[in-house]
């Protein structure tokens, strides 16, 4: 028996590389002769960067950069087995969580940070990205990220502009004579999981940076900014991105990596099953698992379980997902090829009980151990 293992991570209890070691456990309590192949899996959120560094035997690295505020930050990106491939997730330079609530002003918060982790990964000899743009404290489409490597935003009097989206009213030029040279070389992929675009009652301000401290004069100025930067991207790059899907992601960082990296947009969940060659891995499986914290009806609409088991769906192999919570309108996964679902929790306690890294390991391993018991019952009565 082949069984292909895809899960991603129980987010603050336990990551996917121990999920699928605890997999691994109970299914080789009934079937100790069976392969087992592990693949960590994220869907380009929070734990995209361990997955894909972890199932491909790379490298982490841990970089001091600007935070949103221009005040230093550790912050860690990862280097895949291919030695040329960059993993980032702008949150954990440019992020939300990374300045306290009193301090939130998408005025002023910059993506310079995120522009540092590529610039770091450029020297190191990276040439392809994966970038993460989810959890942002920014709402500046970008500029900041291309300010740090290179970029410089003039205005009017052509006068080298600061950071933040309060900027992006002013910027009349764009001077690129100390841009990177390597970026020519670069390919970024952009794990976008939203469809925003740049600006209106669906874009970037207006959805998102109450979240990020705007007060209702704040949400309409920027509003007006990334329209204003909408219009100078057309006129001066041929790029409209305005109503691009995706473009709004991250305070208009999508837009912003359109335009001047000549970035794709891509469900997190794709840009990571290619990344690690899914389709290849689980050919010949007899059952693939997968899984996550919780799965409900979100979870069709481009969460990690889901994009494994349309893959799978297409090839014809059954997939078998595991969470700590499913919900009443999880149902719904059944049409995107989950063929069945699993609780590990099997009976009542805290979720910070069921949250913890031990117990979730008993949870984990025994609920597999008994769906591969079923399996191997129904195995030999109908053989």
């Amino acid at each position: 028996m082949k069984v292909v293992v895809a899960i991603d991570s129980f987010k603050g209890s336990v990551s996917s590389f121990e999920l699928g070691n605890f997999i691994e456990n109970g299914i080789k309590n009934i079937y100790p002769n069976a392969e087992v192949k592990k693949i960590p899996i994220a869907d380009g959120g929070e734990g995209t960067v361990e997955s894909l560094v972890e199932g491909t035997g790379g490298e982490f690295i841990d970089v001091s950069v600007n935070g949103p505020l221009m005040k230093p930050v550790l912050a860690r990106y990862g280097i895949m087995g291919d030695n040329k491939t960059a993993v980032i997730e702008m949150a954990s330079a440019s992020g939300l969580p990374l300045i306290t609530k009193e301090m939130r002003n998408p005025r002023k918060t910059t993506t310079y940070g995120t522009g540092e982790l590529i610039k770091d990964a450029i020297k190191r000899g990276c040439r392809e990205f994966l970038v993460g743009i989810g959890g942002s404290a920014t709402n500046d489409a970008g500029i900041g990220m291309l300010q740090a490597l290179g970029y410089k935003f003039l205005d009017k009097e052509g006068e080298i502009l600061g950071f933040g989206g309060e900027i992006l009213e002013k910027i009349v030029e764009v001077d690129t004579s100390e841009v990177m040279t390597e970026l020519k070389e670069c390919r970024f992929l952009v794990a976008c999981d939203v469809d925003n675009p740049l600006y209106g009652p669906n874009g970037a301000s207006h959805v998102y940076s109450r979240q990020k401290g705007a007060d209702e004069e704040t949400v309409y100025f920027l509003d007006s900014c990334l329209e204003k930067f909408a219009s100078f991207t057309k006129d001066k790059l041929q790029k409209d991105i305005g109503d691009l899907p995706g473009a709004g992601a991250a305070g208009g960082l999508g837009g912003g990596f359109v335009a001047f990296l000549n970035a794709e947009l891509k469900p997190g969940i794709e840009i990571v099953l290619e990344k690690v060659k899914f389709e290849d891995a689980v050919k010949g499986a007899d059952f693939v698992i997968t899984g996550e914290g919780k799965i409900d009806f979100q979870s069709i609409m481009g969460k990690a379980p889901v994009g494994v088991s349309k893959v799978c769906k297409r090839m014809g192999i059954p997939v078998i997902a595991l969470a700590g919570g499913v919900a009443d309108d999880a149902g719904a996964t059944h049409d995107h090829g989950i063929e069945a679902l699993f609780s590990v929790v099997n009976y009542p306690i805290s979720l910070k009980e069921a949250m913890d890294p031990e117990r979730a390991r008993i949870f984990v391993e025994n609920s597999t151990e008994e769906i591969f018991r079923l399996i191997n019952v129904c195995e030999k009565k109908f053989k």
